[in-house]
């Protein structure tokens, strides 16, 4: 994600008028000078959005952790007029750029006596303002919920998972599985709990003493359960009580031992930093990148040096100093041995992440027995994740001693009585299913209503959870309003919104709207690569996503197209002349091929077929135009770590909180609810997870195109339009709030 973060730092500079430089390898090219440090124009950043690692080039610099070469620094950054600098980096560059910021002042004092720089020029330059984007895979800065490459990370050790289990289950195989992370277990508590690993070593919680004996009658209960394989993840950090690594080798030479089954280790190493950055970091990067230069934009002597960071969905900036401490006071937890307060200390995110793994991960026997029945179907188109939270409904719904069913073919399969009772044991394996297992329909409930209420009443079904895109959200609707006649739905009703359209009111993010934008980025990155090296092209990509843009909007971003037309944003033709002579002029600099996206039902006459005709003629002898509909490889597809995550969050939640709102409406043995907060919508908005009920959802919902009335991504379309270069005034651009933590 790094380049992403370049390339936006780079163009927003030049957008708001600055001169941009571009230093190269790290603070060893501060220190060195001379070539290091090469201005930069709008076209130095073009076509690296979707390359890993950073083209400017990265070092450890021992110079720099010294005053004199800090100096040297100081005076190469003089003798450029800098005195503004962007730091993407990890630890080590936040506590160098907090360092060399309080030094400037005598920096450039000893400067002048050495009579290297002039009065005059180091008054000139008296202030060094600094932003810093925390770009590591550890995810371990304090300040921010996502680091940039952390994503990006999780993707690469899911597709490694999903390798392996597929060979463990062939040969009947245990494996155990280093991750990266230092001091912080982080990757490997969010793969653990992406994969539904068997046992989880992360250095915040070490392994009760006597864990050796736990684990192998652990996994040996697996087995004879008829698992075929077993998963064991471990932190390279980890550590047991008193405080003695727990290496790989040891683990397994110890599965070997006592249960002699066939065990592999596999050390990902450095395959966690490399390849092609994930959607979520490439459009977290752009959006810092932009939100730095703002800051340094609006910098004054008195501001201390910040950090970019994300809350929630939110970009806002942060005072740099206090983070790094709260990062350490973790280890110093850590190292005094209190664990339960370091994992606190991590995060609230961490906590919830470690204690659902907890729960999940193995069957504890419920205390008692409840009386209450949840039933569970899919509606609508499949998308990805939605088997992850069935997974962990059923399972949290087993926890707490209710019975579960689960119902094929949504409300279609409600209606004509396919549904069945699930144990723990039915949906393992589910979490990296892409799809949908149960099976899923589009059909609404008022055309089987009868039927509906009495399948309901048959199996005495109290709580319905149904996971799905609009239309699960529509038919529940439909059920609510139908509580006046059919006593029968007076129950709990949850709405898991899970659609690659991302079109549900009630939530920012639906399951699997994820999975689709890398699916459609992943596509387009490989568009623009066909085209390389030939003639100058442009391509028209069409994407799913019914009248809702955010599919098209958030891989425009992602894959650095030059338009994305959705219905939200109502074009005319005088916008489409526009863009049409943007390219023309692009076309005829180095930059060899064009990306414009549409949204496939963003306008009834400008379909796609007229797009590429339009491009075609006006473009004629300066480019040729090629179609690509990307059509239902949107849908497919595993599901992304932040889809397996988010499911099985919002599984658990769901089900908390019908459990919770049954005991409320619980009486002389039985369920009666008909108040508008008993059938909700889950969701996260900004930071929370929230629960809205459908029938205030009704007033903020335009059912004739399928949308909530407002959606918060339509700000993020200011952002593509800028990083292409259109003329937009910056007046327009809403920059984050500095906010002191």
């Amino acid at each position: 994600g790094m380049n992403a973060a370049v390339r936006a730092v780079t163009r927003m500079g030049i957008y708001v008028g600055a001169k941009v430089f571009l230093i190269y390898e790290g603070y060893e090219g501060l220190v060195e000078g001379g070539d290091n440090i090469k201005q930069a124009n709008w076209l130095s950043v073009s076509n690296i959005i979707q390359l890993g690692g950073t083209v400017i080039g990265s070092a450890r610099c021992k110079a720099f952790t010294t005053r004199a070469g800090r100096l040297r620094a100081a005076r190469n950054l003089v003798e450029h007029g800098i005195t503004n600098l962007c730091v993407i980096g990890g630890d080590g560059s936040l506590t160098g750029a907090d360092i060399f910021r309080s030094e400037w002042g005598g920096l450039l004092e000893e400067l002048v006596r050495d009579g290297q720089i002039s009065e005059e020029v180091a008054q000139k330059n008296c202030h060094l303002n600094i932003v810093v984007l925390v770009g590591s895979i550890d995810n371990d800065f304090c300040g921010t919920d996502m680091t940039i490459g952390t994503d990006s990370a999780l993707h690469r050790i899911m597709e490694v998972i999903d390798a392996i289990t597929t060979t463990a289950q062939s040969h009947q195989r245990t494996f155990v599985l280093e991750v990266m992370g230092r001091h912080c277990g982080y990757l490997a508590l969010v793969s653990g709990l992406a994969s539904g690993a068997d046992w989880l070593f992360i250095p915040e919680s070490p392994p009760e003493d006597g864990w050796e004996d736990l684990m192998c009658e652990r996994l040996g209960e697996t087995r004879s359960r008829g698992s075929r394989l077993n998963i064991i993840i471990i932190a390279e950090g980890a550590i047991d009580r008193s405080g003695k690594p727990i290496s790989s080798n040891y683990v397994k030479d110890l599965v070997v031992q006592r249960l002699g089954f066939d065990t592999r280790v596999t050390v990902l190493g450095h395959v966690q930093r490399g390849g092609t950055p994930s959607a979520f970091d490439r459009v977290l990067s752009s959006k810092m990148g932009m939100e730095a230069v703002m800051a340094l934009l609006e910098a004054t002597p008195d501001t201390p040096a910040c950090v970019v960071s994300l809350s929630g969905n939110h970009v806002g900036v942060t005072v740099l100093h206090l983070s790094p401490c709260k990062t350490k006071d973790v280890q110093k937890a850590m190292d005094e041995k209190r664990f339960e307060e370091a994992i606190q200390l991590r995060g609230r995110s961490f906590e919830n992440n470690w204690n659902i793994y907890k729960l999940l991960a193995h069957q504890k026997p419920a205390q008692e027995k409840s009386p209450f029945s949840l039933a569970i179907l899919n509606v609508g188109a499949p998308a990805a994740g939605m088997n992850a939270a069935v997974r962990s409904a059923v399972r949290i719904g087993i926890c707490q001693g209710h019975t579960i069913y689960v119902v094929n073919d949504g409300f279609e399969g409600l209606s004509k009585g396919q549904i069945r009772e699930v144990g723990w044991h039915d949906v393992a394996g589910w979490l990296g299913r892409g799809g949908s297992m149960l099976g899923t329909k589009r059909t609404l409930p008022k055309t089987c209503m009868e039927k509906i209420v009495e399948n309901v009443r048959k199996f005495n079904i109290q709580g319905l959870l149904v996971i799905g895109g609009f239309e699960a959200y529509g038919g529940l609707l439909q059920l609510v309003e139908a509580r006046g006649q059919y006593e029968e739905l007076c129950i709990i009703m949850c709405v898991i919104p899970a659609t690659i359209s991302n079109n549900v009111p009630g939530t920012d993010f639906s399951l699997g709207s994820d999975t689709a934008v890398n699916a459609a980025m992943e596509s387009c990155d490989r568009i623009k690569q066909s085209a390389s090296g030939t003639k100058r092209r442009v391509f028209i990509v069409e994407t799913m996503g019914g009248y809702c843009g955010y599919l098209s909007t958030v891989t425009g971003i992602a894959v650095g197209a030059d338009a994305a037309y959705v219905y939200e944003d109502p074009f005319t033709i005088h916008d489409l002349k526009a863009n049409v002579e943007h390219l023309t002029d692009k076309m005829k600099t180095d930059i060899q091929r064009g990306l414009v996206l549409r949204n496939e039902k963003c306008h009834e006459h400008y379909t796609t077929e007229f797009l590429y005709n339009l491009y075609s003629s006006e473009g004629k002898g300066i480019f040729d135009c090629r179609i690509n509909v990307l059509g239902h490889l949107q849908q497919g597809g595993a599901p992304t770590p932040f889809d397996r995550n988010y499911g099985t969050k919002l599984g658990v939640k769901a089900v908390l909180w019908m459990s919770e709102k049954l005991q409320e409406v619980y009486r002389k043995g039985r369920v009666f609810a008909n108040s508008g907060d008993s059938a909700c919508v889950i969701g996260l908005r900004k930071k929370v997870v929230a629960f809205s009920p459908v029938t205030e959802l009704k007033k903020v919902t335009d059912f004739e195109h399928r949308l909530p009335q407002e959606q918060w991504w339509l700000n993020l379309r200011l952002m593509l339009k800028m990083l292409a270069n259109y003329q937009i005034s910056l007046t327009e651009y809403i920059s984050g709030q500095m906010e002191h933590v």
